[in-house]
């Protein structure tokens, strides 16, 4: 059932249906083809009124003319027809890249850790690109095509049945020839669309982690990935050009033999008298305008295939489910406790990361997560984000699963500052803005209003450009201790009414530790607060600290309350405190 589904071109027809077909530039690009296929079907038959007629003296200046027209009118309306076919396409292909980017924006991050991004973007360029081949350049020269050979057929078989029975012979050669050719082509053309997203997935991780590269002295071992890469790459490609080899020289033999036959049969036929010199010549043209959609044909049917490989990949893509909670209630969550209940979690089915996890969190509380590496820290704020759905149990906010929130809403009240404080490539403005409706609007007082309540106004002002500063891919031109600050000032500038903080001093030198540790208290302030931490100096204040280990918890409790209760938190506090 599954091969029967990948052979239909039902999924493929219907992925374009979706797309809301501009039918006007449609209708107008098609019925241009048709004239200029009409006009062209014309050209033959006035050569052979000239041929016919022809001497030097009596040359017909009016057919001459109207040749000339017809060229000129051929041609104006063929650009026009190829120019609205390819605006179609471009409209097709622009609307499946929306499609597939609105829905690759709104899927769940669990989709995200099984997929590299590189292939994803491979599908929503790549496989895209190949559809709008299909629909703006080789589908109308298959229609064209098609209508040309009927007319010529038609004309061919009034003007001489015998020899265009003759040189129809050479149709059923061409076809089992072709044939298995091209479903070979097909095989090969969908191999090398995996190749090529696999590669490109692969050199976007190394490219987006270069400095990891380069301090881990990899460039040798990336070489290598990168040369294998490129030689199946390359594999592929050549596998595709000894078809294509294959294909031209048959294809070019059968058109000499007819043309020969032709040439042939036709001389004879006109030395004997029972056909003009014009109709052979007529003949020959009404078979070059056969010959030419025929061996466009291949090309469009390897085309077709890789098309409907395409398609198969961007209805994957586009049959996923988005993040649960796009639709949701929109509840100010504003001194409401949280309660998770027996929540328990896992990546994978062999693998569980919570058990039946349970704390109550009051408004205004902070509430610290410690423990050792790898016991689910970090998966709970994964949870609370809802980048995660559990299991089993449920998170509440007030009397309400958060569930019933709408994304937008819950997310909207939260503010992360985490470890490495990720930023998008491109202005501080920006990354301060980011994600906020009507961002671009916010004035500046504003901006250096969060900033200097984050203390990062004073090294803003340092740079020439100020809140114009370029700040490089993920943040690379700023330290560590700055991209902290403007987390924070990005933090300040939503008003968050609950505050998850991922051990946000943890890489910072002991001056940056001390500024930013200054903006978080500020920050905290009257804000419900979740921080996971590693170093205990930073927690010791914490209104409850969850001590977690291998996903379960196994004590809660002040700082003092745990050092005197739970034997494996004194001991990292006497580790680190004292």
């Amino acid at each position: 059932m599954r091969n029967k589904q990948k052979n239909s071109l039902k999924p493929f027809i219907n992925l374009i249906l979706s797309t809301n077909i501009p039918k006007s530039p449609l209708t107008i690009g098609l019925l241009g083809s048709l004239i200029t296929t009409i006009i062209g079907l014309s050209i033959p038959l006035l050569t052979r009124e000239m041929v016919d007629g022809f001497s030097v003296g009596s040359l017909n200046t009016l057919l001459i003319v109207a040749i000339g027209i017809v060229f000129i009118v051929q041609a104006l309306i063929d650009g026009l027809s190829t120019y609205l076919l390819a605006y179609v396409g471009q409209r097709i292909v622009a609307k499946l890249r929306e499609a597939m980017w609105f829905k690759l924006i709104r899927l769940p991050v669990r989709y995200f850790d099984k997929k590299k991004s590189g292939e994803t973007v491979s599908r929503v360029v790549n496989d895209t690109g190949i559809v709008k081949d299909l629909i703006s350049q080789h589908f109308p020269q298959f229609i064209t095509g098609i209508i040309t050979i009927i007319g010529a057929l038609i004309i061919l078989f009034i003007m001489d049945w015998k020899m265009t029975l003759l040189m129809l012979i050479s149709v059923p050669i061409t076809i089992l020839i072709m044939l298995p050719l091209g479903r070979k082509m097909a095989k090969i053309s969908r191999s090398l669309q995996d190749e090529t997203a696999t590669f490109t997935g692969s050199i976007q991780q190394t490219l987006s982690e270069i400095r990891l590269m380069k301090a881990s002295n990899a460039e040798t071992v990336e070489e290598a990935k990168g040369v294998f890469g490129i030689g199946k790459l390359m594999s592929f490609g050549l596998k595709e050009a000894r078809i294509f080899a294959m294909i031209g020289p048959l294809i070019y033999l059968i058109i000499m033999v007819i043309i020969v036959i032709i040439i042939g049969y036709g001389g004879i036929r006109v030395a004997e008298g029972s056909m003009t010199t014009g109709s052979l010549v007529a003949f020959l043209l009404y078979l070059f305008q056969i010959i030419f959609p025929i061996t466009s044909f291949t090309m469009f049917f390897t085309q077709l295939q890789k098309a409907k490989g395409a398609t198969e990949r961007i209805i994957e893509i586009l049959d996923l489910d988005v993040e649960e909670g796009q639709e949701g209630l929109e509840v100010d969550i504003t001194n409401l406790p949280i309660k998770i209940g027996d929540v328990s979690f896992a990546y994978s089915e062999d693998k569980p990361v919570l058990n039946k996890i349970s704390f109550d969190v009051q408004p205004g509380q902070m509430i610290a997560f410690a423990g050792p590496s790898g016991g689910g820290k970090s998966t709970i704020f994964g949870l609370l984000e809802r980048f995660y759905e559990p299991n089993s149990g449920d998170i509440f906010i007030g009397n309400r699963s958060i569930r019933d929130l709408s994304m937008k809403s819950w997310r909207t009240q939260i503010g992360y500052v985490s470890q490495d404080s990720p930023m998008m490539a491109g202005t501080i403005r920006e990354n301060l803005c980011y994600g906020l409706e009507n961002g671009d609007q916010i004035p500046d007082a504003r901006l250096w209003e969060v900033a200097k309540m984050a203390y990062a106004d004073q090294f803003i002002k340092d740079f020439p450009q100020q809140l114009n500063t370029e700040v490089g891919e993920r943040g690379v031109k700023l330290s560590g201790g700055q991209r902290q600050r403007i987390a924070i000032a990005r933090a300040f500038l939503r008003n968050p009414k609950m505050l998850m903080m991922d051990e946000a001093t943890a890489s910072l030198d002991s001056q940056s530790e001390g500024i930013v540790q200054q903006a978080l208290a500020r920050l905290m302030e009257g804000r419900t607060t979740f921080v996971i931490a590693h170093r205990l100096s930073t927690i010791v204040g914490a209104d409850s600290i969850i001590f977690i280990e291998k996903g379960e918890i196994t004590g809660i409790g002040t700082h003092q309350q745990l050092v005197e209760s739970h034997a494996l938190y004194r001991e990292f506090a006497q580790q680190q405190l004292t």
